[in-house]
């Protein structure tokens, strides 16, 4: 199989050493040289040893182009016996395109099919010939098959290689000239090249970022309602199914992965919180039900129509958790997931206390039911992490509506059908950087209509301890006592 890209030039691989004064900007260059460099992925698929995982995460859409002059067919390989299934039905005529939906590291073969005038094929011994791909991790995966049975493969990652491979081209021969008298001046000129069109073509990236994110927010928007209304809709499909064994009480625990990217996951845990833990919050939270606030955008909170339900907060007495107690034991198990799934080392000190919500439903003609719209619980802008704010939160559902109260993440697609005993956690920072979710995690509770949702709720912070706990932060995340000194 033959990949086609564009060749470097080595004219100014020959000058590196009278260049060592600018050997950053050197090494620059030289990785855009190394981008030109593409692996086939057909190569990598020999490496197989066994059917490559078929799930939401790997599947990926391809288009096969035909403009060899002849019929063709497309098979998938088995990976183990090698036996060839007829995907098109019955062939890809000459110049058609042919859409397939696939999943990493499957293998196809593509088979000239003999002129239905002359019965032989285009080869020089009118042999019938046959090309291999194998899907890559990549999107925008496209597979020509041109004259002679000659395959070109291209996905978004090679298409950004050949087109810096194209740039540095472009700049080597602007600076080509200058290489026999200036070599300095000739680097310098080649870095400024590349570094302009560089930034030219991010720019016309982010740009196209934006607005797609712009039509998505929209669209989300749109549907938000819709999606809301629907009582049969289920938790979205997901993504890979885990399983979490709790290293204190060595219980296994099934988890789906709704969202997984680095500054936002959404994911749903089974058998999360028992009925006695829901019971003792309950009866811990019923003497202190009052309405829930929202904050008010100036570091302080206030009631809204856009959050309509009772809640109550509860002191974790952590002096009890080694006697057994409910309300420590569900606290603890809160951090060791958190902690599991981002290794930020988070502990309980200086956290906000535990949350019981409650929405009551009063009909399905309630036209202004017990909800809350959607918002963020913390920063969603991909701003950096701010000491002492949200970074995570859990949901943990204790009682279900007959009709309504689904959580719904109307940016990522996500929609989590209530469970008993579930919780779905979801976590709004990238624990690398600590760049937070750039609204993904953006979430409704939907309309509670018909029945009772009793939700315990825990948000999660970085950078709180006993010194500097939950409360000494006002809701814009800024230190109170700082923010007195500024008024």
């Amino acid at each position: 199989m033959m990949i086609r890209s564009s060749s470097s030039s080595s004219s100014f691989r020959g000058t590196r050493r009278s260049f060592s004064s600018m050997g950053r900007s050197f090494f620059l260059v030289m990785l855009l040289f190394c981008a030109t460099t593409i692996t086939t992925p057909f190569a990598s698929a020999k490496k197989q040893q066994r059917s490559p995982p078929t799930n939401k995460s790997t599947s990926r859409a391809i288009q096969i182009i035909n403009e060899s002059g002849s019929r063709l067919e497309v098979y998938w390989v088995h990976p183990q016996t090698r036996e060839g299934s007829l995907m098109s039905s019955p062939h890809v005529m000459n110049g058609a395109t042919f859409p397939l939906n696939s999943y990493v590291g499957h293998e196809f073969e593509i088979r000239e099919l003999p002129s239905q005038k002359t019965g032989e094929c285009k080869s020089e011994d009118q042999t019938c010939r046959s090309v291999y791909f194998a899907v890559s991790e990549n999107d925008e995966q496209i597979i020509t098959i041109h004259k002679d049975m000659e395959l070109e493969f291209v996905d978004d990652k090679i298409r950004a290689k050949k087109e810096a491979g194209d740039l540095v081209k472009e700049c080597q021969e602007t600076a080509k000239q200058l290489l026999a008298t200036d070599a300095e001046k000739a680097l310098g000129m080649l870095v400024k090249c590349v570094e302009d069109g560089v930034a030219e073509t991010l720019a016309k990236a982010n740009e196209e970022v934006s607005f797609q994110a712009s039509i998505r927010k929209g669209m989300a928007e749109f549907m938000e309602n819709y999606t809301c209304t629907d009582p049969d809709l289920d938790t979205s499909d997901s993504l890979r199914d885990e399983t979490w064994t709790m290293a204190r009480d060595g219980k296994p625990r099934p988890v789906s992965i709704l969202l997984d990217r680095p500054a936002s996951k959404i994911h749903v845990i089974r058998n999360f919180i028992s009925q006695a833990e829901c019971d003792a919050m309950e009866a811990a939270a019923k003497p202190q039900l009052h309405r829930a606030t929202v904050a008010d955008g100036k570091g302080g909170s206030q009631y809204s129509e856009h959050r309509k339900a009772m809640q109550a907060g509860i002191t974790v007495d952590w002096s009890k958790e080694a006697k057994g107690d409910h309300i420590a034991i569900l606290s603890r198990r809160v951090y060791d997931y958190n902690n599991y799934v981002l290794g930020l080392d988070i502990d309980e000190h200086g956290q906000e206390d535990l949350m019981s919500i409650q929405y009551f439903g009063r009909g399905e003609n309630d036209t202004a039911p017990d909800r809350y719209t959607p918002h963020c619980d913390g920063d969603c802008t991909g701003a950096p992490h701010k000491e002492g704010t949200r970074m995570a939160t859990m949901v943990m559902y204790c009682t279900i509506p007959e009709v309504g109260g689904h959580t719904n993440f109307r940016n990522a697609g996500v929609h989590v059908k209530p469970e008993m005993g579930s919780a779905v956690y979801f976590s709004y920072i990238d624990p690398e950087s600590l760049a937070t979710d750039n609204g993904f995690t953006e979430h409704s509770g939907c309309p509670v209509l018909v029945g009772e949702k009793k939700i315990v709720t825990q948000w999660i912070r970085r950078g709180v301890d006993t010194e500097n706990p939950w409360d000494s932060f006002n809701t814009l995340g800024i230190k109170i006592s700082e923010a007195s000194m500024s008024d």
